[in-house]
């Protein structure tokens, strides 16, 4: 197993002990009401149920980690010449290597998303805590961490782009 790909299914899997985690401790910290939406003063001006937050972010974790980790199982079983990446007869011979690099991609995501919902809910519960001072301005590095985070997995894709190198030309 290569470096890359451990090191994503380890993150993969602390991403997802990250947002149960984060789930379930911010749930027995909201308050009935939470607050989700804020004025350019840093007041609250929409509240949700925390209930609802619950469902939301259940619902999104479902997606993420049954849908798209789902795909990611399914790659190896897909034709090569019906992926949409370019030079597809030259992956198709180097068939191990395109599975990997999009499984990785795939997990990637995965991992992304949990992430940035993982921090986003400690931000929510921190913010709508009466013990913790802090207003909503004092988590805007969760979007400039986000935004990293999707720029680099769709980065990763154009990996494709380079052919892989036969083993006898090594």
């Amino acid at each position: 197993m290569k470096v890359g790909t451990f090191v994503i299914k380890i993150w993969r899997w602390l991403s997802v002990f990250l947002v149960i985690g984060a789930l379930v401790w911010t749930y027995s910290l909201f308050p009935e009401m939470v607050a989700v939406d804020f004025s350019e003063t840093g007041l609250a001006e929409k509240y949700v149920g925390k209930e609802n937050v619950f469902y939301i972010v259940m619902g999104l974790f479902l997606v993420n980690n049954v849908i798209i980790a789902g795909l990611a199982k399914q790659i190896p079983n897909m034709d090569a010449m019906h992926l949409p990446i370019l030079k597809r007869e030259i992956w198709a011979q180097h068939r191990a290597a395109l599975n990997e690099h999009l499984t990785n991609w795939l997990y990637c995501l995965v991992a992304v998303i949990n992430t940035i919902i993982g921090f986003s809910l400690f931000a929510l519960a921190t913010i709508n805590s009466t013990q913790y001072k802090m207003d909503v301005f004092d988590f805007s590095w969760i979007y400039y961490v986000g935004m990293t985070l999707m720029i680099i997995v769709f980065i990763m894709p154009l990996r494709l782009l380079w052919t892989p190198v036969p083993e006898d030309k090594l």
